[in-house]
């Protein structure tokens, strides 16, 4: 059986259920003699890890977690992650719309445009790659208008490809729910059965990845 960098399957929904996590990012600084700070970002993209070890579980969750560990062979496969409080192009709590995120404009010539989810605004918006759109969850729209023929989508790379390049000025924007490329960060599950039909693990780290 060939073993592969990333899979697509994604981490039981029901088991992570109360993780606890978020963006990380790594910013040197360093205070000059004159009271002034100097800053400088060493990642470019934040990294996001979870924990999603948290609270009691049932003995099939864990059984089911064990067995999800194993196919993914600890830390050797990445695979997706739902992340509880950002997993779609729309601010949290709205329905998924084809104009939340700008990914592009028509230039006559390009054909394919990656997903991207934008926080913030203007020259200082951070553009986030979204590499694993969930599958039948993506909407398009041209010049504000949405469709659905003459386009594919790639839910593996998160890659919009028209058939025919959005003429010069045409506006792209998608709308989409997304999961996290993740893998365990841990090469051991410990198991602890702290009562009648149910256990914990005390903890299960969880990275993010480039697929």
């Amino acid at each position: 059986m060939a073993i592969v960098a990333f899979s697509e399957e994604r981490f039981p929904l029901r088991i992570a259920f109360g993780t606890s996590g978020g963006p990380e990012r790594r910013t040197d600084i360093v205070r000059l003699s004159t009271g002034f700070e100097k800053r400088n970002q060493r990642f470019f993209r934040s990294v996001r890890r979870y924990d999603a070890g948290s609270g009691l579980k049932s003995l099939a969750d864990l059984a089911l977690l064990v067995e999800f560990f194993e196919a993914m062979r600890g830390r050797l496969t990445g695979f997706r992650f739902r992340d509880p409080l950002d997993h779609a192009s729309a601010r949290f709590g709205r329905p998924v719309s084809p104009i939340d995120q700008a990914i592009g404009t028509g230039d006559g010539e390009t054909r394919q445009f990656p997903l991207v989810k934008i926080y913030g605004s203007g020259e200082g918006a951070y553009l986030r790659p979204i590499e694993k759109p969930v599958g039948g969850t993506v909407r398009i729209a041209v010049a504000g208008a949405e469709t659905a023929t003459g386009l594919s989508i790639d839910d593996a790379t998160g890659v919009v490809s028209f058939d025919d390049p959005p003429e010069v000025g045409t506006a792209i924007t998608a709308g989409f729910e997304f999961d996290v490329p993740v893998r365990f960060d841990i090469d051991q599950i410990a198991v602890n059965i702290a009562a009648f039909e149910a256990g914990d693990i005390p903890t299960i780290p969880l990275i993010e990845v480039r697929p």
